[in-house]
């Protein structure tokens, strides 16, 4: 038997496989719950939860920013959204969204607007007016001359050879009964737009599926001959409304369809209601479409460097600085694809956008490479890649430098992420309920969570040491299986574990609770520092289990800097 002392000083790596545990340059722990990895590489007891109101059912959170030093958090639930500022609700609105609709919603946010899409509903715009904010259709700009509408018009793939013929109707005389040479109207098309003959067209009534009435804008020639040159508003109840959103360099973005699932339309520099392509000036809107041997459907749009457009299959950027619509660079970098079921919002994380991938294991980093001309999607939880399962909401701090991860369990997943000191450490979050949504607004995080038959809006914070002000949780800290001089162990004699600790009030090591000094649990005392220790008889022959394990129920502050074992052993 040979004598050992082992310290682990660092556990940046966070909870990890155990198809890792064998390696030595790892610092990691087989379990961690409800605990947070320090910059220094320590753990610390999670932050509680403080109550901030209670909810009429389930609900999903959105973080709205007006201005500077004036940020509020959206709560979206079945037909309604509650507007929260500094914890307290100053407004509800009705919308159109059932709740089984909002996982699918995105929006972008500038000025003081933020705008809602979702490819079954039509986009949405909420804005602050006179102290009240107010909802309203997003409507596309109109010329006040001869009542054009700037939206997108594109022929699609089922259009090509349908011709239109323009025959008389008695509604009056802009109006037109237009009859196709094959079925192809349905009632949806009512209230979208056509362009042709230079004129727009609402179609005001279906007939049937070759006959429809549509209004012209301008008093019209009837053609002789079918019209075969015509398009259709890009978006609209029957073919379906942006499925992504973003601002990019002074344009509003939508990307994705379901009937052009791959197009991307910007608007006019500055104009973000008008989406007139014109002739192709350089401020004027732009429309683009991803072409692959894949099909591209659009999943988010992020506003970097460049313009980057995360599909099922791929991850791709629209290059140019300023964009026009004769200088882009169009390029997938990286075939991942993103993950489809739900809305999942990438983040940015130090220059980088992370996001989920299409199988809903992995969580991605997508970044340039060192010479900067090629992005990335590196793999930030290839050590723990057991916690992602089933992703429902994402949402990152950027103060904590912490990525919160909710998964359909109820429990979330959390990366404490700085690279600068080499921490990229995953861990659970878990309470009395389970987690519903995430969003950090004014650099506070807020969840949703559901206990018992009730739904809560929670914010976490430093000073609470429970959860929703009542409800207790425990944390707990694994390490990995000891390994001595490079060796895997056949037996293990453990003499002392021992742990060096931080401003902690309450902590337990394999079991046995520690006895801290009395004087250390006064209000204005902010804990003990400095080793605690257990000593144990016997001997481990299950030497593939962990050595140790820290862990605590109190409501108390506990932060771990190290752990040492000492002992014997033989190989």
């Amino acid at each position: 038997m040979s004598d050992f002392i082992k310290t682990q000083t660092s556990f940046a790596d966070g909870e990890i496989l155990p198809e890792f545990y064998a390696n030595d340059n790892i610092n990691g722990l087989s379990r961690l719950v409800n605990m947070d990895v320090m910059s220094g590489g320590g753990l610390s007891r999670r932050n509680g939860l403080r109550y901030v109101d209670s909810l009429k059912g389930a609900a999903r959170l959105m973080p709205f920013s007006v201005a500077e030093n004036e940020e509020y958090v959206i709560a979206l639930t079945n037909y309604r959204l509650y507007i929260y500022q500094n914890g307290v609700k100053i407004q509800d609105i009705i919308t159109a969204w059932p709740y089984e609709a909002i996982d699918k919603i995105q929006c972008a946010n500038r000025f003081g607007t933020m705008i809602f899409v979702h490819p079954d509903y039509k986009p949405y715009v909420i804005k602050k007016e006179n102290g009240i904010f107010k909802i309203s259709d997003f409507a596309f700009f109109v010329n006040g001359a001869d009542l054009t509408k700037k939206e997108p018009f594109v022929k699609f793939d089922d259009a090509l050879g349908v011709t239109i013929s323009l025959g008389p109707s008695d509604r009056g005389a802009n109006y037109a009964t237009f009859t196709t040479n094959k079925n192809f109207w349905d009632a949806a098309h009512v209230n979208s737009r056509l362009q042709l003959l230079n004129l727009q067209w609402q179609i005001v009534e279906y007939i049937s599926p070759t006959q429809i009435i549509a209004y012209a804008n301008a008093v019209f020639q009837r053609p002789d001959e079918p019209v075969a040159d015509w398009y259709e508003s890009a978006f609209g109840n029957y073919r379906g409304w942006p499925c992504s959103i973003a601002f990019h360099q002074d344009r509003l973005v939508f990307g994705g369809t379901r009937s052009w699932p791959g197009g991307v339309w910007m608007s006019r520099v500055g104009q973000h209601t008008n989406f007139d392509a014109g002739s192709g000036l350089d401020d004027e809107a732009i429309f683009v479409s991803l072409l692959s041997k894949e099909r591209q459907q659009i999943h988010t749009i992020v506003s970097g460097d460049t313009l980057q457009i995360l599909t099922n299959s791929g991850e791709w950027t629209i290059a140019n600085a300023p964009l026009t619509p004769s200088a882009m660079e169009i390029k997938q970098h990286t075939a991942v694809g993103s993950y489809m079921a739900k809305y999942l919002p990438a983040q940015k994380i130090e220059g980088a956008t992370v996001f989920v991938s299409g199988d809903g294991r992995d969580v991605r980093e997508l970044c340039l490479d060192e010479i900067g001309e090629h992005y990335n999607a590196n793999d930030l939880c290839a050590l723990s890649k057991h916690l992602i399962t089933q992703p429902t909401d994402m949402a990152y701090n950027k103060i904590l430098r912490r990525l919160y991860v909710v998964l359909a369990d109820g429990k979330m997943a959390v990366l404490n992420h700085n690279s600068a000191s080499g921490v990229s450490a995953w861990g659970t979050y878990e309470t009395d309920g389970e987690f519903l949504s995430v969003a950090v607004s004014d650099e506070k995080t807020y969840v949703v969570v559901h206990r018992g038959d009730k739904y809560f809006l929670e914010c976490f914070d430093a000073a609470s040491m429970k959860d929703c002000d009542d409800y207790g949780f425990s944390f707990c800290a694994s390490g990995i299986p000891l390994r001595a001089s490079g060796h895997n162990l056949r037996r293990l004699k453990v003499r002392k574990i021992f742990a060096r600790v931080l401003n902690t009030k309450s902590i337990s090591i394999n079991q046995n609770y520690i006895k801290l000094p009395n004087e250390i649990f006064s209000n204005n005392n902010p804990g003990f520092t400095g080793d605690v220790s257990v000593n144990l008889l016997g001997s481990i022959y299950n030497t593939a289990t962990p050595t140790w394990t820290i862990h605590s129920a109190d409501a108390l502050p506990a932060t771990v800097l190290s752990v040492s074992i000492s002992g014997t052993y033989s190989v």
